[in-house]
């Protein structure tokens, strides 16, 4: 014990590593924090051989990440690009037609790679063969299209 008294940088230091070993079970973010405040404790214990001292900047640096820190990186952590799956990533898409789509008769278009039945979105469209349309619903196994409007020169 009088070993530690004399180096408390290793005490700070061990505290340290148990909590970031302990994150790593918990994936909170908030361990880890106090780890790093307990490393700001063992370089005060650098400066300062008094444990109060070293305490006191181990909870202000904790506390500091905690309120600072831990909310940016855990909105970091949680942002990105949405993962769009199945039907419901094929909206938006913008395909031509090989062949002409009325409500009467409905045809086939490929999106990335599948085939689906077409129909038009709007039951008294007319979309001529070789136009571009963009998918505005899926229902069932049906794609349901609309003409996208094209600047003619």
């Amino acid at each position: 014990m009088e070993w530690l008294g004399d180096n408390q940088w290793a005490g700070w230091l061990g505290l340290s590593i148990i909590l970031t070993i302990c994150e790593l079970a918990s994936l909170d973010l908030i361990l880890e924090m106090f780890a790093v405040g307990a490393l700001a404790a063992m370089l005060t214990s650098f400066a300062t051989d008094s444990l109060a001292v070293q305490v006191v900047v181990f909870a202000i640096a904790s506390v500091a990440m905690l309120a600072v820190v831990r909310p940016g990186v855990v909105a970091m952590l949680h942002a990105g690009p949405d993962l769009v799956l199945g039907a419901a990533g094929l909206l938006g898409k913008q395909v031509v037609i090989s062949e002409r789509l009325s409500a009467a008769t409905p045809g086939q278009i490929k999106i990335d790679g599948s085939y689906w039945t077409a129909l038009p979105y709007d039951d008294t469209l007319v979309i001529p063969a070789g136009s571009t349309v963009e998918v505005l619903r899926i229902k069932g196994a049906t794609a349901y299209v609309h003409p996208v409007a094209t600047l003619e020169s």
